[in-house]
């Protein structure tokens, strides 16, 4: 009975070993997609203020030229 009980306790160490090891890479995958989720929204909102600022220079260049 208390090898039963033994291996019993061993295996749920050994399993939640495991699943703690899964849990920390799937957390580090997920802060990576954050991360690189997050610099492409950053590239887009730059890139959209550079469109805007080009667009509101071509409209003062416009303006200026009549």
């Amino acid at each position: 009975m208390q090898k039963l009980l033994l291996v019993a306790v061993l295996g749920a160490m050994t399993f939640g070993v495991g699943c703690h090891r899964n849990t920390r890479e799937s957390a580090k995958n997920d802060a990576e997609r954050a991360a690189e989720k997050t610099e492409e929204t950053a590239e887009d909102a730059g890139d959209a203020v550079k469109d805007a600022a080009e667009e509101a220079g071509d409209k003062i260049e416009d303006a200026t030229d009549n």
